[in-house]
């Protein structure tokens, strides 16, 4: 794997990486079985909310022993925000698991029939729910990550950057929507660029045109409030990024981007820019060192 590395110091091509510098570079690549092994405990569709009468789902995968309180990992799958299924994260939540981590793989609502904000609404409501039940699934309500890919990276990005923007369910008004680290995978961060200007195809236009019901000229403000890069400061959470630099339906810039918008604000952050990747690299049933390298940052903040 060829790899582009940016960090507050350095941009180097290499082939393999230490990119956390109080950590010696220990990722290996992570091959997952198909079969679930001995020792994961694993729970389907769990309802954490139901926003206008809808079942809002999510799966639970969690070491089947552990003596302290896990620290979690909330998964958000892509798919242009108008498909895509939690179940794509099985795998890897299963590998999360084994590594110590319990990880919530969630469903929210699809657009076109539901715009933005309703997706970042469920999300955010998802991490809450996760907090108010932190003694049933015996995780650490303070360290909690989310992990999410293409759409998925974009609403994982805004969980690291906004705490909840609705507050009205009085069950959950206690609870934070805002974790403690991020891995945004090839996520969108700026909605505030002009398609053209951007460099979006038609395809990405049409993504974004069904997410949010309106076209960017007809409503700026609700794509500058989809933005993740709108809410970066000084209390934002550490981000691992990474993005192919062939990818054509979210450019690179946009994640650079956000990097630089997370450096400026003093924000503990890596840009990973995969030599000759396109979109939506991650693969679910093998992710390699991919996952290797996100469980290392995780570790890195969320193992303390």
């Amino acid at each position: 794997m060829r790899l582009l590395i940016r960090n507050a110091l350095t941009i180097v091509l290499i082939t393999l990486i230490c990119f956390i510098p109080t950590r010696s570079c220990s990722a290996k690549p992570v091959h997952i079985s198909a079969s679930k092994p001995e020792g994961v405990s694993i729970q389907y569709n769990v309802v954490y909310g139901k926003p206008d009468g809808t079942p809002l789902l999510l799966d639970v995968y969690r070491p089947g022993k552990n003596t302290a309180a896990l620290p979690a990992v909330v998964l958000v799958h892509g798919g242009g925000w108008v498909s895509g299924d939690k179940i794509a994260y099985k795998l890897i939540g299963i590998n999360l698991a084994e590594h110590g981590y319990a990880a919530f793989s969630v469903d929210y609502r699809l657009a076109p029939k539901f715009h933005y904000p309703a997706q970042l609404d469920d999300v955010q409501m998802a991490v809450r729910f996760i907090r108010a039940h932190a003694a049933q699934y015996d995780i650490d309500p303070k360290r909690i990550g989310a992990l999410g890919d293409s759409a998925g990276g974009q609403l994982a990005a805004l969980l690291g950057t906004r705490d909840t923007r609705d507050n009205s369910d009085a069950a959950l008004s206690s609870y934070s929507s805002k974790v403690e680290a991020v891995v945004d995978y090839y996520g969108p961060a700026d909605f505030t660029i002009p398609p053209a200007q951007a460099h979006l195809n038609q395809e990405a236009v049409m993504f974004l045109t069904q997410f949010f019901g309106k076209t960017p000229g007809e409503d700026p403000e609700i794509y500058r409030d989809a933005s993740p890069v709108v809410y970066v400061d000084k209390t934002t959470a550490p981000f691992l990024i990474l993005h192919g630099t062939a990818d054509t339906l979210v450019p690179p810039e946009q994640s650079e981007d956000l990097y630089d918008h997370l450096q400026k604000a003093g924000v503990p952050s890596t840009l990973l820019l995969e030599y000759g990747k396109r979109h939506a690299f991650l693969n679910f049933l093998d992710p390699g060192l991919d996952l290797a390298i996100s469980e290392q940052f995780l570790d890195e903040y969320l193992k303390h």
